[in-house]
């Protein structure tokens, strides 16, 4: 309906009635002009038009980056064979201006952990392919069958596999490779090996600067990491000092080379060390009783250790932070005296003067969240929160965390009292150093400081045309 303003102005002209003149058969109609109303409106009109255009030009640009994107979809999966469990990590990317793009989102990332590790099989090698096979059939559900072909799959086992004798690993891993070669990826032998400590701490170098951005930039400004996994720990930086080969690595990423010191500290992992500690402490006539009892500094006071376990006939919790520290510390000191350089932080192996910033991983970061630690001065925090823990009766700690499974719980007097034997009394952290964080996700899409994603950036191929295995990197 048109508004008062729009219609017609009716006017009837009257001719002088003296004149004899008879009145128009009809009246004359003018229209009134347009307002300034009128044209906003129409303006308004046209600039809505224009949007509406410009709108469908960037929607069809969109749609049509969104189909490309999704004509030129990969895929890469990679297995971690851990100590403790089996992880299968399926990447979606794809390429633009001739290089991948990674997003760890949930759309184009998903990963699947089984329990337990390969290295459990030792004695019945073909029980591993129960595991692989469900973990092969979660990767066929996030990949279209018809890229099955073009997607490399790998396997790389780690420290609990490491442990085992060449000939045992060697028999495990033929039976991985037997449900990769029937998979449907694409595979190769060669692709299911055991790797390196070091390969492992360059893998979760690399995934935390790409986190961070530091990857591709000045060496000197990137973030070293230390990991502590169940069987091993690893160290893992650059530094300015020369290096024995033995203990250095180099990748290149972009235009930039990285020298890399990186060592994994086999055994020195927490589960290994704890079993380690155990071993001295049957060993050991300083603190035994006349009956033969052993006190056990690491475990609080009332814990009864299972019938099964060897702890059972031996030794005798009592928890205490202090001596704890001191006899993890012993153990990180074995061997320090035949050390070939100059300087030995763990045992008789070399490690150059800590530089730059770090990042403490996987049991640092588990530790750390437990007794609920702020990322500044959580070294000295986790002195008075182990001592705390360590000094409390078992029942009363089983009271104050109802939620936390029993079989981890008893375990965090000795994580506590390692982490600063293994930080601060070997490496060299001071208590207050805000040079280190614990962590297990960096950067601000918070992206999970997990291994496997460094080694999939690492084997990323460049080919824009097919599917590659060449590396664009170079890691030796």
């Amino acid at each position: 309906m048109k508004s008062e303003m729009e219609e017609p102005l009716m006017v009837q002209i009257q001719l002088d009635h003296h004149n004899h003149q008879s009145p128009p058969s009809s009246p004359y109609t003018f229209t009134k002009p347009k307002s300034k109303r009128t044209k906003s409106i129409l303006l308004l009109i046209l600039a809505s038009v224009v949007s509406v255009a410009i709108t469908l030009g960037l929607l069809f640009v969109f749609c049509s980056t969104l189909r490309n994107r999704g004509n030129s979809f990969r895929y890469s999966v990679v297995i971690d064979g851990g100590s403790s469990g089996t992880r299968i990590h399926v990447f979606r990317y794809w390429i633009e201006s001739g290089k991948p793009v990674f997003d760890f989102g949930a759309e184009n990332y998903g990963s699947l952990k089984l329990s337990p590790g390969l290295s459990s099989y030792a004695d019945n090698p073909e029980g591993a392919s129960v595991s692989v096979k469900e973990l092969v059939e979660f990767a066929k559900g996030r990949v279209p069958e018809g890229m099955l072909e073009k997607s490399e799959i790998r396997l790389m086992a780690t420290a609990g596999m490491r442990l085992l004798e060449v000939s045992v690993q060697d028999q495990i891993l033929e039976v991985t490779r037997g449900v990769l070669r029937s998979s449907g990826f694409k595979f190769q032998d060669e692709w299911a090996s055991v790797i390196s400590g070091s390969d492992e701490g360059v893998y979760a170098w690399v995934v935390a600067n790409y986190a961070i951005g530091s990857l591709g930039g000045d060496p000197l400004q990137t973030t070293g990491i230390v990991e502590l996994g169940g069987a091993s720990a690893q160290v893992t930086f650059v530094s300015s000092e020369v290096v024995p080969p033995e203990f250095s690595r180099t990748i290149s990423y972009g235009n930039v080379a990285y020298e890399i010191y990186s060592h994994s500290f086999l055994h020195y992992g927490q589960d290994e060390a704890e079993e380690e500690l155990l071993e001295s402490l049957q060993n050991s006539v300083v603190n035994s009783t006349e009956d033969g009892i052993v006190t056990d500094p690491c475990t609080p006071k009332g814990y009864i250790f299972d019938a099964s376990s060897r702890k059972n006939s031996s030794v005798q919790a009592a928890g205490n932070f202090t001596e704890c520290r001191s006899a993890t510390f012993k153990i990180l000191e074995e061997g320090k005296d035949k050390c070939p350089y100059n300087h030995c932080s763990i045992g008789s192996t070399f490690t150059p003067d800590l530089q730059g910033k770090f990042l403490a991983t996987e049991n640092f970061y588990h530790t750390s969240k437990f007794f609920g630690l702020e990322e500044k001065g959580w070294l000295s925090q986790m002195i008075s929160a182990g001592k705390s823990f360590c000094g409390e009766e078992w029942s009363k700690l089983k009271e104050k965390y109802p939620t936390t499974k029993e079989k981890y719980l008893d375990g965090y007097c000795f994580s506590s009292a390692y982490i600063i034997s293994l930080l601060h009394d070997s490496l060299g952290f001071a208590l207050d150093d805000e040079r280190i964080e614990f962590a297990n996700k960096a950067g601000e899409k918070k992206i999970s400081l997990d291994w496997a994603l460094g080694a999939f950036i690492l084997n990323t191929p460049t080919s824009t045309s097919g599917y590659s295995s060449k590396s664009r990197k170079m890691l030796r």
